[in-house]
């Protein structure tokens, strides 16, 4: 399941693609599997890492050597990479985690080309606000959400460094409903609840599926209660050159 969007993104063959924050590597596969590009995933999960290697030997086409794709550990506040190294930087569902996140912000922008893009994702306010009513429990567990996010402070942060927001959108709307029964249920597993045992089956379904009925659901839904904002920058020196 991606959250950003690599046309939006602008993700093209012979580029150089980082995932800050990759997890179990969603991002950084989908983008190999979508151009013929240098992709690489840090995080600070060994185990995700692990299991991002894992799930990425099967996609690996050994005949393509215009391709890529690399898995490491990192911080994102102190990323290993030189200046002006990647053409295409993300962070997906990452800065809410992070008590300095304008820290991880920095980096991004020092790691990326002058005319390279920036995709990030966060999840969306009001839900997110529901969710934490619902549960303490959800914004209190180590290494959880620790902000809930305004889009629109989140965009001038962005923009203060110097960049520009060229396109938004929003994502996973079917997914809300969800989050909103696992936090009434907090510490109860899925199987153990009904409502939530049978939801996590039709999302299931859905992402193996992708039947056009829901996908037109979610796309009509995304606007009003998508569970994730996603905002893609560019340096306003590009923007400008690209007029």
């Amino acid at each position: 399941m991606q959250t950003i969007n690599f046309q939006r993104l602008e993700l093209k063959d012979g580029e150089r693609f980082l995932d800050v924050g990759c997890g179990e590597g969603r991002h950084t596969i989908g983008a190999y599997l979508h151009a013929n590009v240098e992709a690489i995933g840090v995080d600070l999960s060994e185990n995700d890492l692990a299991t991002a290697r894992e799930r990425a030997e099967q996609f690996v086409d050994a005949d393509n050597s215009n391709k890529s794709i690399s898995f490491q550990p990192a911080n994102a506040l102190e990323l290993p990479f030189e200046d002006n190294s990647f053409d295409k930087v993300i962070c997906s569902e990452v800065l809410e985690h992070i008590p300095d996140f304008q820290g991880v912000l920095k980096e991004l922008q020092r790691v990326v080309k002058n005319d390279g893009v920036i995709g990030i994702s966060v999840p969306r306010a009001w839900p997110e606000d529901i969710c934490w009513r619902l549960s303490n429990e959800y914004h209190r567990t180590p290494g959880g959400h620790i902000r809930i996010f305004n889009a629109t402070h989140l965009r001038q942060e962005v923009e203060d460094l110097g960049w520009q927001r060229y396109y938004r959108h929003w994502a996973h709307a079917l997914h809300v409903p969800y989050w909103w029964l696992k936090c009434k249920y907090w510490g109860q597993e899925d199987d153990q609840v009904w409502a939530l045992r049978n939801y996590h089956k039709f999302l299931v379904w859905d992402l193996m599926q992708q039947p056009l009925l829901t996908r037109a659901l979610d796309k009509v839904l995304n606007p009003i209660m998508g569970k994730s904002i996603v905002m893609y920058f560019k340096k306003n020196s590009a923007m400008e050159q690209g007029e």
